[in-house]
């Protein structure tokens, strides 16, 4: 079986994250859980949907701005390929 799990990417003290990762202190500020549970939910929900419709349900289920939003789906959809 192939884990399909997008691993939250570790960030050393004093480093900046660069990209959609650059949002993920402020969406666990924001939103009070951790980067990675947002992460596993979009996995999951990318098997069968598009990346908008993953961004439409995280702002419409969960209350998440478009760019926070945004950010995580396009992180995945980059670990993904990678």
């Amino acid at each position: 079986m192939v884990d399909k799990r997008v691993k939250a990417p570790e960030i050393a003290p004093g480093e900046t994250a660069k990209g959609p990762a650059s949002y993920f202190p402020s969406i666990e500020q924001k939103y009070g859980r951790p980067i990675q549970e947002w992460l596993d939910l979009v996995v999951g929900r990318l098997e069968t949907a598009k990346h908008m419709e993953v961004v439409a349900w995280l702002k419409d289920e969960h209350g998440l701005g478009h760019g926070h939003a945004n950010a995580i789906v396009a992180y995945v959809k980059s670990a993904q390929v990678a």
